[in-house]
């Protein structure tokens, strides 16, 4: 948490607001995020540079300027939010303050400190972090044959194999608990023994989901704000996640939860046999 709706929804918030601006500067109080922040080198390659796009892959920010891109992963935690440059922060967890020529600024607060503030470079995608990553869920080249191939002998739980961001991004633990209740496949299924039709089923329903979760700004749980502070509301929507103990929307059966790879995994025994 944040996942790709919420990654999503925060760069389109992002975009209207920093497209065409020039940076003035970069304060950092706290490089120790996931990886270490390369102060020097950020302050080098952002002072005076020029943003012509934000975008994403899988869960990393991509702002692209004229002298390379910006990577930005919000880790679990993670949050960015406007302020006047001059303007003093309340919060103590505020670790990056990115200047710009107009008068404002971007600050990014972390409390747990798994996010990551990267150089780019002009290849954005080649960077180690990027360039082994699976397809984005609403590519051409996700389709029901590329999961099929990509699920053979994988004796993992498909669970756990939907989450893999080397298979496909941006399908984290709240969206494949939902994705899998959708297409009726226990979490405990096996990848390898999933037909070309439930292959196919899951493509439909991960493209169904996210495309819902974004629409409603993403799913606030905890700590996930949108850039203009506000709330997500899919999580207004979810059907199993969380949902433990409590009736089934579609069936009346008392909801389950099981832990897979140590992660929580609420679904239905009866619309999920495994």
């Amino acid at each position: 948490m944040p996942e790709l709706p919420e990654v999503e929804t925060v760069c389109r918030g992002l975009a209207p607001l920093l497209i065409g601006e020039q940076v003035h500067s970069l304060a950092v109080s706290n490089s120790s995020l996931r990886w270490p922040i390369p102060v020097e080198l950020l302050q080098e390659r952002l002072h005076k540079g020029i943003i012509t796009a934000v975008s994403r892959r899988g869960k990393y920010i991509l702002i692209q300027l004229d002298t390379g891109t910006l990577l930005i992963h919000l880790g679990m935690t993670g949050r960015l939010y406007r302020l006047p440059s001059q303007a003093e922060s309340s919060n103590k967890h505020e670790h990056v303050i990115l200047h710009f020529c107009s008068g404002f600024s971007l600050r990014y607060a972390d409390p747990r400190r798994f996010g990551a503030w990267l150089w780019g470079g002009e290849h954005p995608l080649q960077h180690p972090l990027l360039s082994s990553l699976g397809p984005e869920p609403f590519a051409e080249e996700l389709h029901g044959d590329y999961l099929w191939r990509s699920a053979q002998k994988r004796k993992i739980a498909v669970k756990s194999w939907l989450m893999d961001s080397h298979v496909l991004v941006g399908v984290g633990n709240i969206y494949a608990a939902e994705v899998l209740f959708r297409v009726g496949v226990h979490p405990l299924t096996l990848a390898s023994a999933l037909s070309k039709q439930q292959c196919a089923q899951l493509v439909e329903a991960i493209r169904l989901v996210l495309s819902e979760a974004i629409t409603q700004g993403g799913s606030t749980l905890r700590d996930y704000r949108q850039v203009d502070g506000s709330q997500g509301y899919f999580q207004i929507f979810l059907q199993v996640y969380g949902r433990q103990g409590e009736s089934c929307y579609r069936c009346g059966s008392v909801l389950q939860e099981l832990r897979i790879a140590g992660r929580a995994s609420c679904f239905c025994p009866q619309c999920q046999p495994l």
